[in-house]
């Protein structure tokens, strides 16, 4: 039987928080533009860093009072004129890589139309670093898996920290710097509820709600159990599941509910809806659900729940390896993908 340390999706994913760690660092010690001198931001990327550009859009306009946008980076390149206008704008780019075809396309379009600056988000100083007027490279979070794990989680804590910034919130990236710690209790703590909800074969679809800045995080799960583990599963916001898609819950069903502290009461409502039909509930967020006896993940962090998300990654991530373990799949190299997608454009 081979070790999980034998998998680089593994290694990856548990060793993540170190990314965390420079991620604010490096956002923290970057001269930074002023939130003030745009109309609006625009937020790019492909795949994982589109969903990671929703949830970054979200924090963002939430902390600044400012207009914020999240676009898949193909559209922006074939369709910028139903996204972009006359407003002063800042594109911030994000790609594990540096080279992802269609963002790199993008930025450069929009450079050469003189829209605005461009801002790059990267583990890797390659192409959009080189075109971006200021970036943010955290290189800790490099990984060899295709599916974004470490990367993912070390480029979102960064935005979180540049929306901090952007927001003139300084005062949020001092607790942000316990989120390495209380990422690895989580890990260590949780591992085995995330392989029994992965590893039961019995589950045929899992839906993910997260609604605010936490839906960005809920599509990117929904794409690690999709990637690694070749399962039916769907992202929706809280509210929304019940206009339709709860029909499909039952016995065979998993809702993983991404809770926050704000709308709490409505989305815990969602979930004890989910669980009267047969499904399987999960919840995570910073104190227990008490919907199921040993399912909810508690962060019990006290760290200010804008900047806190990245906590409900890892045991996800963790979820979707030990499915695809189970259905004796590779994690590390998803059937038909690559790492960096790049195209004849």
């Amino acid at each position: 039987m081979s070790s999980l340390q034998e998998y680089a999706t593994y290694r990856e994913i548990k060793s993540q928080t170190e990314a965390w760690t420079q991620a604010i660092d490096v956002t923290q010690g970057s001269s930074l533009p002023r939130a003030a001198d745009y109309q609006q931001v625009v937020f790019t990327g492909c795949g994982s860093t589109y969903y990671l550009s929703l949830a970054a859009a979200a924090l963002y306009q939430e902390l600044t009072g400012r207009t914020a946008r999240a676009i898949p980076a193909g559209e922006l390149l074939l369709n910028p004129q139903t996204i972009l206008t006359d407003q002063k704008t800042l594109l911030v780019g994000v790609s594990r890589s540096g080279t992802t075809s269609e963002t790199v396309r993008a930025v450069e379009n929009f450079r050469a139309e003189t829209r605005g600056e461009v801002m790059a988000i990267s583990n890797s100083d390659t192409t959009l670093a080189r075109l971006a007027d200021v970036s943010i490279l955290i290189p800790r979070g490099q990984e060899e898996s295709v599916a974004q794990t470490r990367s993912f989680a070390s480029l979102y804590v960064a935005a979180s920290a540049f929306c901090a910034r952007m927001a003139g919130r300084e005062d949020l990236l001092d607790p942000m710097r316990k989120l390495p710690e209380v990422g690895n209790l989580l890990m260590d703590k949780y591992e085995p509820f995330a392989k029994e909800i992965g590893s039961n074969l019995d589950f045929d679809r899992f839906y993910f709600l997260g609604s605010g800045i936490r839906h960005g995080l809920a599509c990117e799960a929904n794409l690690k159990m999709k990637e690694m583990t070749l399962t039916h599963s769907e992202p929706f916001h809280f509210l929304e599941f019940r206009h339709g898609p709860m029909s499909m819950v039952g016995k065979s069903s998993v809702v993983c509910g991404l809770l926050s502290d704000t709308n709490r009461v409505h989305e815990t409502k969602v979930l004890s809806e989910m669980k009267l039909l047969g499904g399987t509930v999960a919840s995570l967020g910073e104190s227990p659900a008490g919907l199921i006896s040993e399912g909810d993940v508690a962060f019990s962090s006290g760290v200010p729940e804008s900047v806190r998300s990245v906590l409900y990654l890892p045991v996800l991530q963790l979820m979707a390896f030990h499915r695809s373990i189970a259905k004796g799949l590779n994690p590390d190299r998803p059937k038909n993908l690559t790492a960096v997608v790049q195209l004849n454009l």
